[in-house]
């Protein structure tokens, strides 16, 4: 076993978007990272290269967070590299695009595929690095939920009932690993990237302009905006545990007020 004076985490999904995006970020803070990735191996490739110019160790590691032995795999890999784990970011996601007016699109095995990724992945992620979290003197887990949990709008009803279901999870699992280990999740809105534009496909644009008009703040995010608030629950919230982040630019606000127009 080797150990690291460095911190380590360890964010699943991290090949493209707010997963590459979020353990860039920590790198540049000088933290150990590991990146996984189920299929896009140039992309995450691409990530550790980008990770490996902040001077820090990188760990590449392909693995499907829905299989139990998988996930231990992984966090018995980042053991030996490196003797700790002090954060762990379950950002692994997926979903089937189905119209939520469509309700023969979805087939039992779609919900159990979403679910397996979305909520037991991310489940079995935390139980298999608690014990090494607990280790820590600050360890810590970030999930990334959607705000298709409060508003049920999404890519599919599986997908938003995934994500209502991961939001749940992360109180329970806040109460589960206190003191020792904070639990937090983030709920982004429309994110600028290739997995909305694969979503809605030529849409994508008026979809983008429709958004920022309905939000408050006039504009939508970039991975980078998102992967900014986990390094902040990561790196500098210690008071912070069982809280739901909402971060979609005031589209949940509402109408404007009439002394705004």
């Amino acid at each position: 076993m080797i150990t690291s004076p460095s911190r380590v985490a360890l964010v699943t999904g991290s090949s493209t978007g707010v997963g590459a995006a979020t353990c860039q970020l920590l790198a540049q803070r000088g933290w150990d990272v590991v990146i996984n990735y189920t299929r896009s191996e140039a992309e995450a490739r691409e990530t550790l290269a980008k990770c490996k110019e902040s001077g820090v160790e990188s760990l590449l590691c392909q693995a499907d967070v829905s299989d139990d032995s998988q996930c231990r795999g992984m966090v018995q890999a980042t053991i030996e590299k490196w003797g700790r784990l002090d954060a762990l970011v379950n950002n692994a996601g997926t979903t089937r695009f189905c119209a939520l007016t469509d309700l023969e699109g979805l087939e039992k095995k779609d919900f159990l595929h979403i679910y397996g990724v979305n909520v037991v992945g991310a489940y079995q992620m935390t139980r298999a690095a608690a014990p090494y979290l607990k280790s820590s003197d600050d360890g810590v887990i970030v999930n990334t939920s959607s705000t298709a949990a409060s508003t049920g709008i999404g890519s599919s009803i599986a997908y938003a009932a995934s994500k209502g279901a991961l939001t749940t999870m992360t109180l329970s699992l806040a109460h589960a690993l206190a003191p020792e280990v904070r639990v937090n999740a983030i709920c982004p809105g429309f994110i600028q990237g290739r997995w909305t534009k694969n979503f809605l496909g030529e849409n994508y644009e008026a979809v983008k302009r429709d958004v920022e008009e309905a939000s408050a703040l006039k504009k939508t995010a970039i991975p980078e905006d998102i992967a900014k608030t986990i390094v902040h629950l990561v790196c500098e919230a210690q008071l912070m545990t069982g809280q739901i982040v909402t971060l979609e630019g005031g589209v949940t606000l509402g109408q404007i007020p009439l002394s705004r127009k």
